[in-house]
């Protein structure tokens, strides 16, 4: 009886439908590390109820949603097969290789997201056979190529988006058919030079139009005034030119117009007065004349942006009715006038900058009537009078600038203990009275620049309750009396600079605790007493001034410790003997004015030294001769030894051949020779490296690779970091990249020698040694600016061949600061190529590796994660590259606080600002220039591998860099510094 009811009950047993079977093949086709797909199981009866999936009333699947599920592998064709399937979202996983023909199959298609992935090649025409498709999204991919003509087929597309890709055709005028469009964003791709096509103002339904840096030229077409329900129109940064076409003032709906970065000339046309819905104008960066129109400040503006221009005449006082301003930046222009009394007396102004402008007259006193003012940017004018008491009451502030102009009088009360404030800026103008006690209450500030004014008094007390003080700039006042005790406090203060006061008596107790501090300058005030021994204590210190003051006594011997760039004790009371490792050359001029001082420098005191070198005389001498005895006993023992070396060696040279790679002029011998501790000048992961001086005078370096096993570079852990590796193939990736490569910031393989138990590698020698050793030593503070520009350029142009020139293109998979090396001249080239995977013809790199490569700190978070690479991986570690050569920080260092560098960028630039994580050692005329550069170092360790740019795209945007700052009135000008350092300039 059982058994037959068990015959009875089987046939009703159901299997997976036809949907489900073909979702089964989808799965079997990805690679899936994180089981995001574990719950499509093939014994369920319906895949409805499967993660990211859904049916419509029939049962049949509608829609597939795999956002953000870290999924790997080519696009899967076969899910096509759904004849019911309206919307399909991969976005944001690793869909690889390119988009196949057959897409066009997902005849039922109205939503298809691919944005955010790793797709490459040319866009399929046939994405136009799916004519009910209304949203296209292919952000953030790698596609190349011209748009398809195919495109102007679609019949119901309303979103086009193909932002971040690597088009580089023209913009086609045929977009201008798809009359469906409501958005078309064709933003950040590397488009060859072209006009706006004039066929897109036909797009009657367009509400969103971004074409921001897509290599645009010519003017603004007028026909883009006919979109009649546009919203938002971007077309910043690209190099359009003419005037703003007036017809924009035909634009009822439009909300935002951004045109910034371009070179837009003439006047702002008065008609944009009629655009009753606008809420954001940023034309700044153009070359725009003209005043500002009367009627542009009539409509109901939030944010107006005209910086950077030609313009001139006085602020309409009409901009201080606009009821919802509150972001107002006209700096760099050359406005002139008072700004509008009611400024911010209607709106939450929150943003206000009008720097660098020929502005005049007294701050209005309504800036902070609403509460919302944070920002309020002032410096390079001609404003006079007091900072209005309303503002001391203005607790929202966090950023204040008001230095180079004409202010006076006391700064209000309430205004020195802003809680919020991080920058309070007031140098160069005539600000008198004391500081007041209310400093306490500004808990958050950070920099305090309020050098050349005239205040006076002496410091209070409070002024050491600001912990988070870096840098407290007085110089050129009045100040007077001791420095407070509290001071010691500061144990963040990276710059304090006193000098041109009347500050008098000793340096208070304590001052070791100043472990961050690397300027002080306290010249030209009356301290007294000895100097400081806890100076010595300061280990970034590389600055020091003491000069003109009234210090007597020794100079103590701890100051030896310190590696100073600039040391001045000029002009005190001092006396004694210099200590010794000061009594140099480069510090002569820094003990002039001590008559009782002497040491072995001409003009000090030289008779006295005379008398107590002699009576060292007798034990020089003896000294000598026994060395002297020494040295011929190890030249005997030497020639015995070297004797027996040379008949070993005779038989061991015939055993080895030699591989080169360019024409030599040497042989191994040589090589051979010179291969003793001596001459080691480095140890790595993989081998030892010698310098060799070859019989010419020319210099090579010569790696011997390790026998055995060597360390995995990539582990961080030092106990589990040993994993077997062959020599051979560290020796077979390097020979098998730098013996077919041939490029100026690629280190030279001159050949290799080989035994059975030896490899050699002989290479181009590179005086300089490494980046990282070269930063992270005494010389990394050298290092100028320009010099790490370079050092960055080059290393991105040497990648940059790797990526895009090669063929195959080759992933470096070890880039760090320790595998670029510096010549003499200071030029840069990438080595060690005994990781490095070559990318196959089809643009795919291997889906894996076995072990992690590369270092800590510049491994990329997918790299780590998955073992899949590509040249993503190797722009991510370049980007930690430019933030450690900004920073002078390791990337991964306890003084970071537990993060990496990375992550402890991005936190103070959030926190503090950009001068937080800039090296103080480099120039201040600089800065704009280097946050520029740290913007881009931030954009190569985006989390996400597709918005990080390609190494051809670094290298072009760090050219533009420099372009901007060698520009000067339209004519090239070498770099130099325009104001003198302790000029703060404009930082971002």
């Amino acid at each position: 009886m059982n058994l037959l009811l068990v015959l009875f009950l089987f046939p009703v047993v159901l299997s997976l439908n036809q949907d489900g079977l073909i979702l089964q093949q989808v799965k079997l086709s990805l690679h899936d590390p994180d089981a995001s797909l574990s719950s499509w199981n093939p014994d369920d009866v319906s895949p409805c109820r499967w993660y990211g999936v859904s049916c419509g009333g029939s049962g049949d699947v509608t829609s597939v949603d795999l956002s953000s599920a870290n999924l790997a592998g080519p696009f899967p064709s076969v899910i096509c097969r759904l004849s019911s399937l309206s919307f399909l979202s991969f976005f944001n996983n690793s869909i690889d290789s390119t988009l196949p023909l057959d897409v066009g199959a997902c005849r039922s298609l109205e939503h298809l997201d691919l944005s955010q992935n790793l797709l490459t090649g040319e866009l399929p025409y046939t994405l136009a056979d799916l004519r009910d498709l209304k949203y296209l999204d292919l952000t953030g991919n790698n596609f190349s190529g011209d748009i398809p003509a195919s495109f102007s087929q679609f019949q119901k597309l309303e979103v086009l988006s193909l932002v971040y890709n690597l088009l580089d055709g023209t913009i086609p005028p045929f977009l201008g058919n798809i009359s469906s469009l409501k958005m078309l964003n064709l933003s950040y791709n590397p488009f060859s030079p072209g006009r706006i096509p004039p066929e897109l103002g036909n797009l009657s339904n367009l509400e969103v139009l971004w074409l921001t840096e897509c290599n645009l030229v010519g003017e603004i077409p007028h026909s883009l005034g006919r979109l009649g329900r546009l919203a938002d129109l971007d077309l910043a940064l690209n190099n359009l030119e003419g005037p703003i076409p007036s017809s924009l003032g035909g634009l009822m709906r439009i909300v935002q117009i951004e045109l910034y970065n371009n070179s837009l000339t003439g006047k702002i046309p008065p008609e944009l007065g009629n655009l009753k819905s606008l809420r954001l104008l940023d034309a700044s960066m153009n070359r725009l004349t003209g005043s500002v129109p009367d009627e542009l400040c009539r409509v109901p503006l939030e944010s107006l942006n005209l910086y950077e221009n030609d313009l001139e005449g006085e602020l309409p006082s009409s901009i201080a009715l606009s009821p919802n301003l509150y972001e107002l930046r006209i700096f760099g222009n050359r406005l002139i006038g008072e700004l509008p009394r009611d400024l911010g007396k209607n709106s939450p102004l929150k943003w206000l900058d009008v720097s660098e402008n020929w502005f005049s007259g007294e701050l209005p006193a309504t800036l902070c009537e609403n509460g919302e003012l944070e920002e309020l940017l002032m410096i390079r004018n001609s404003f006079s009078g007091q900072i209005p008491e309303s503002l001391g009451n203005c607790r929202s502030l966090t950023r204040v600038r008001l230095g180079h102009n004409r202010f006076s009088g006391p700064v209000p009360v309430g205004f020195w203990g802003l809680p919020h404030v991080y920058l309070l800026e007031l140098i160069n103008n005539s600000f008198s009275g004391e500081i007041s006690k209310s400093v306490a209450g500004a808990s958050n500030i950070s920099l305090l620049i309020i050098s050349n004014n005239e205040f006076n008094g002496s410091f209070p007390e409070e002024i050491g309750f600001l912990g988070n003080l870096n840098q407290l700039s007085a110089a050129s006042n009045k100040f007077s009396g001791s420095l407070p005790s509290s001071m010691v406090e500061l144990e963040e203060l990276s710059i304090l600079d006193l000098h041109g006061n009347q500050f008098s008596g000793e340096l208070p107790l304590g001052i070791k605790s100043w472990k961050m501090l690397n300027e002080l300058n306290l010249a030209s005030n009356q301290f007294s007493g000895r100097i400081s021994d806890e100076i010595g204590n300061l280990s970034v210190l590389n600055y020091l001034d003491l000069s003109d003051n009234r210090f007597s006594g020794e100079i103590p011997l701890s100051l030896q410790s310190l590696k100073l760039n600039q040391l001045n004790l000029s002009n005190n009371r001092l006396s004694g003997e210099i200590p010794p490792f000061l009594a140099k050359e480069m510090y002569k001029n820094s003990f002039q004015g001590n008559p009782d001082l002497c040491g072995d420098l001409d003009g000090l005191c030289g008779r006295k030294s005379e008398a107590k070198n002699k009576g060292y005389l007798w034990l020089l001498r003896s000294i000598f001769i026994f060395a002297a005895f020494l040295f011929l006993v190890g030249v005997v023992w030497f020639y015995l030894k070297y004797r027996n070396f040379k008949k070993a060696r005779a038989v061991e040279k015939s055993k080895w051949t030699i591989m080169s790679f360019h024409k030599l002029g040497f042989n191994e011998n040589e090589i051979l020779e010179s291969l003793d501790e001596d001459n080691v000048i480095g140890t790595g992961s993989s081998g030892k490296v010698y310098k060799v001086v070859l019989t010419s005078g020319e210099e090579v370096a010569v790696k011997r690779l390790w026998t055995g096993t060597i360390k995995v570079t990539g582990n961080c852990d030092a106990e589990k970091g040993q994993q077997p590796r062959l020599q051979d193939e560290a020796f077979e990736a390097e020979i098998e990249t730098l013996g077919k490569i041939r490029h100026k910031n690629i280190v030279k393989l001159w050949c290799c020698c080989i035994t059975r138990d030896c490899k050699l590698l002989v290479y181009e020698y590179m005086s300089n040694g490494s980046l990282g050793d070269l930063l992270h030593s005494g010389k990394g503070g050298l290092m100028g600016w320009e010099t790490r520009y370079k050092v960055i350029l080059d290393a991105a142009e040497g990648l940059s061949y790797l990526h895009h020139d090669c063929v195959p293109p080759i992933v470096h998979r070890d880039v760090k600061s320790n595998n670029i090396l510096i010549d003499g001249d200071y030029s840069a080239r990438v080595a060690d190529f005994g990781v490095a995977k070559v990318v196959d013809l089809a643009g795919k790199a291997p889906k894996s590796m076995s072990v992690i490569a590369g270092s800590c700190g510049y491994i990329a978070p997918e790299y780590a994660y998955t073992l899949r690479v590509n040249e993503k991986s190797d722009i991510y570690s370049f980007g930690v590259v430019i933030l450690e050569i900004i920073t002078r920080k390791r990337p991964v260092d306890p003084e970071l606080g537990g993060k990496d560098l990375v992550k402890w960028v991005c936190s103070k630039l959030e926190e503090k600002g950009v001068d937080q994580v800039i090296d103080p050692k480099l120039e201040t005329c600089f800065k704009e220039q280097i946050g520029k550069v740290l913007s881009i170092g931030l954009l190569c360790t985006s989390p996400l591998p597709i918005n990080r740019p390609s190494m051809r795209r670094v290298v072009k945007m760090l050219l533009e860099v420099n372009g901007q700052n060698h520009l000067k009135d339209g004519k090239f000008t070498p770099y130099y510094c325009e104001e003198d350092a302790s000029d703060q300039a404009n930082v971002v």
